[in-house]
């Protein structure tokens, strides 16, 4: 193990600690904000974000999109990879936050297009980092994959910290299927007092590009240690 893997293995487990850290009361208090702001959302934001979630689980485990072009990185190390991959967040982060200004300032009706725009940038990077760390997304199980570490990012903490062993447990041969219900619902309790605030008209650009850009950073740092978990697993 080399100097940037001994690195990261510690930058992992510090993550993994994270991840298991439970915070007790505050959510509890979360939880219950978060059933109150459910009551103030119209019933149509409700209805777009399940059914961009449903579409978008659908077409992952079909393999019907977000297929991206090939990358040679058998030769590159832990090093380069991850250089590339930060890369591909920065990239898809701009993007992200770009379009959350758009859909932000246009307020509600618009500012519902930003859901289904926002999970297909969040796939694509998820795909591409897929491929960069030298996984074949083509691959049904690669695919599971990929909604795994997705719930991990957006997920309550007793949803993290489940999904955390499934991704301990991967290299095993362990590989659950995904309950899209439970899947589109954490995913929503998730983002929406952010997204709430992101359909007020003028106000909600601001809103937009804040929210866009911390997804998008909670994004690549989960996938990152999550195939941290598979490459480095074997090492330590």
């Amino acid at each position: 193990m080399d100097a940037y893997e001994q690195k990261a293995l510690s930058e992992l487990a510090s993550w993994i600690k994270k991840v298991n850290k439970k915070s007790g009361k505050f959510e509890r208090v979360s939880k219950q904000v978060q059933l109150k702001v459910n009551s103030y959302i119209p019933s149509r934001v409700h209805k777009v974000i399940s059914e961009s979630i449903r579409s978008m689980v659908g077409a992952v485990l079909s393999g019907s999109k977000y297929i991206s072009k090939e990358k040679n990185v058998m030769l590159l190390s832990l090093q380069q990879k991850e250089e590339w991959v930060k890369e591909k967040v920065t990239s898809h982060r701009r993007t992200a936050v770009i379009e959350g200004v758009g859909t932000g300032a246009a307020g509600l009706l618009v500012g519902m297009v930003d859901f289904p725009l926002l999970l297909s940038i969040k796939m694509k990077l998820l795909f591409e980092i897929s491929r960069l760390y030298g996984f074949e997304p083509n691959e049904y199980e690669e695919r599971l994959f990929i909604l795994h570490v997705f719930q991990m990012a957006f997920s309550s903490e007793k949803k993290k910290m489940e999904t955390l062993r499934v991704i301990q447990e991967w290299n095993r041969g362990n590989h659950p299927e995904i309950n899209w219900q439970d899947f589109q619902q954490e995913y929503r309790d998730y983002i929406d007092v952010v997204k709430m605030f992101q359909l007020v008209p003028g106000f909600g650009a601001a809103v937009g590009a804040y929210a866009n850009h911390h997804l998008l950073e909670q994004l690549g740092e989960t996938a990152i240690n999550c195939y941290r978990i598979r490459l480095l697993s074997s090492k330590e």
